[in-house]
């Protein structure tokens, strides 16, 4: 069954900052409705965002990471686009090929292609690694579209308002801050020191900003994990008293989207550690806390654990 418990897991795979977007844009209920037909969209780094997450909070997107070099790609890819074109724009497919946009494939840790996700209020809820016969490709996506209507039913107001509706738009907020503006052009741009930059003077003149506290941790996230191999990681985890290791791997989960078991690997590493390493982890610990929003559920809970293995 999938799991929509909690909305934006997936915005730290490629982009921490999209996650308040998200939430907010999820409380709005702004959103665009679904379109009146079922759309294909090939989808690159840099649209990741818009093409799959944002839409994502209206309506469920079906990702499908293929390769020019995988026969199966091939075999599954027009199944796909058909079976998900007959949900009259229920669903949308996006296509990502890993070979052109191999970041995509590693922060989705995608290990081999065809690999098919659902991604639906910015999370991975279900999906396969396989090629499926057409049946069974439909089958999973009734399930899939049943989930959502149960979602929705559960959460009446989160339904995106139908096309034609009279619904009407609330008062536009403030304008966004210049040095805001900077940064995600900076980002966009791919110099994550500029945009470093941006969010430290934004923060010097409002040390409060949520926009620029995440901002600024995500681009942290990212230039410590660029040359990072996760296999050597994993070899170096094998010794305990490797600290940087287990803070490298925590990084990596974040940027997976598996913000959970990344608090939890440090939170453990703190209850066996003890002077500067124990300082060196939680304060590791808290520069990831802040690359996601106050309001997520999972910060509440790291943040009691945390002071449990403290005191």
């Amino acid at each position: 069954m999938a799991d929509f418990s909690r909305p934006g897991s997936l915005y730290g795979a490629v982009d921490l900052g999209a996650r308040k977007q998200a939430l907010e844009s999820q409380a709005r209920r702004e959103a665009a409705g679904p379109q009146a037909a079922a759309s294909v969209v090939d989808v690159t780094e840099e649209t990741f965002t818009s093409d799959v997450i944002d839409r994502s909070m209206s309506v469920p997107v079906v990702l499908d990471l293929w390769s020019p070099r995988a026969p199966g790609s091939a075999q599954l890819s027009p199944v796909l686009e058909k079976v998900v074109g007959e949900t009259g724009g229920r669903a949308f497919l996006a296509k990502v090929n890993v070979d052109a946009s191999p970041q995509i494939a590693q922060a989705l840790r995608v290990q081999a292609v065809p690999t098919v996700l659902a991604i639906f209020q910015g999370q991975a809820v279900t999906g396969f690694q396989q090629v499926l016969p057409e049946q069974e490709v439909r089958r999973w996506l009734d399930e899939l579209m049943g989930a959502v209507e149960q979602f929705y039913q559960a959460n009446p107001d989160a339904r995106p308002a139908a096309d034609g509706g009279e619904e009407q738009e609330g008062p536009a907020g403030p304008p966004a801050d210049p040095d805001l503006l900077a940064a995600e052009a900076a980002i966009d741009k791919g110099d994550l020191d500029e945009a470093e930059a941006a969010y430290q003077r934004l923060l010097a003149r409002s040390p409060g900003d949520e926009d620029a506290k995440m901002g600024l941790a995500g681009v942290g996230l990212i230039k410590r994990t660029a040359e990072a191999d996760s296999a050597d990681v994993q070899r170096r985890l094998e010794d305990p008293a490797d600290i940087d290791a287990a803070l490298l791997a925590a990084d990596l989960e974040m940027l997976s989207g598996a913000v959970d078991e990344a608090f939890q690997r440090l939170i453990a590493v703190v209850k066996r550690t003890s002077g500067d390493d124990r300082d060196k982890v939680r304060r590791h610990l808290l520069s990831l806390f802040d690359a996601l929003p106050a309001e997520d559920p999972s910060l509440a809970k790291a943040r009691r654990a945390l002071s449990s293995a403290l005191f």
